[in-house]
């Protein structure tokens, strides 16, 4: 399929239109409750600032800017996530590839793009969803203990990339949208976690990273790393 067709170009990502819709028709009840029930209109108007801050930030949060990368792909692993770089470090990693992996880690607040895309092109070889705790997404257990979903992309080049999706105190629910034999491709979107939380990537050893300790990262623009 061509890469331009497959993209998901959307401005207010789907996985919050349920609850956009939901919000807007209750606090729109409430407020109304408020005038019509309720002689003195000061509760009504604290109630409708309220109102109005809570939902534009929901709307915030389910923002999802068109974003193409303009670099080259070849070799290149782009940030999965908008946040902030919270580790660049050798692990062992035990799930797929039981072996030590460069692992690089984006945490995101509650006020980045909770959209996640894929880090390199490729093709999708696995795809695990795992339950588990949701503690804070920033400690380093975050990892293996939080409710979490791993991809892994063999890049054109041969190149083995995983990517880890975690739920935090906040987010409960992780979305995923790759499958296991299907071509993936930076530019399109992997997966969205719900107010929350951390992407790891799993890089092979020797990988050229590109980002250092606390950067801030955008999105399917920062590249993070560059592949040997």
């Amino acid at each position: 399929m061509n890469k331009i067709k497959k993209l998901k170009k959307i401005r207010i990502h789907h996985e919050g239109t349920h609850i956009l819709i939901t919000g807007a028709i209750l606090l729109v009840m409430i407020n109304l409750a408020l005038y019509w029930g309720i002689k003195c209109k000061i509760p009504f108007y604290v109630c409708a600032v309220i109102s109005v801050a809570l939902y534009l930030l929901v709307v915030n949060f389910f923002r999802c800017p068109i974003r193409l990368f303009k670099g080259d792909t070849e070799k290149t692993v782009v940030a999965p996530a908008d946040g902030r770089i919270v580790v660049i470090e050798e692990v062992d990693e035990h799930e797929y590839f039981h072996d030590r992996r460069l692992m690089i880690s984006i945490f995101m607040d509650i006020t980045n793009v909770h959209a996640n895309w894929y880090p390199v092109d490729g093709v999708v070889k696995y795809v695990a969803h795992h339950d588990g705790r949701f503690m804070k997404a920033w400690l380093p257990k975050a990892s293996t203990e939080n409710e979490r979903s791993t991809i892994v992309i063999e890049t054109p080049e041969g190149h083995t990339v995983m990517a880890r999706q975690i739920a935090g105190a906040v987010a409960r629910r992780i979305v995923t949208y790759a499958e296991k034999g299907e071509d993936c491709y930076i530019d399109e979107h992997m997966g969205f976690i719900k107010f929350g939380s951390r992407v790891d990537v799993y890089l092979p050893l020797g990988t050229e990273v590109l980002v250092t300790m606390g950067q801030k990262t955008t999105g399917n623009e920062t590249v993070i790393a560059k592949l040997k």
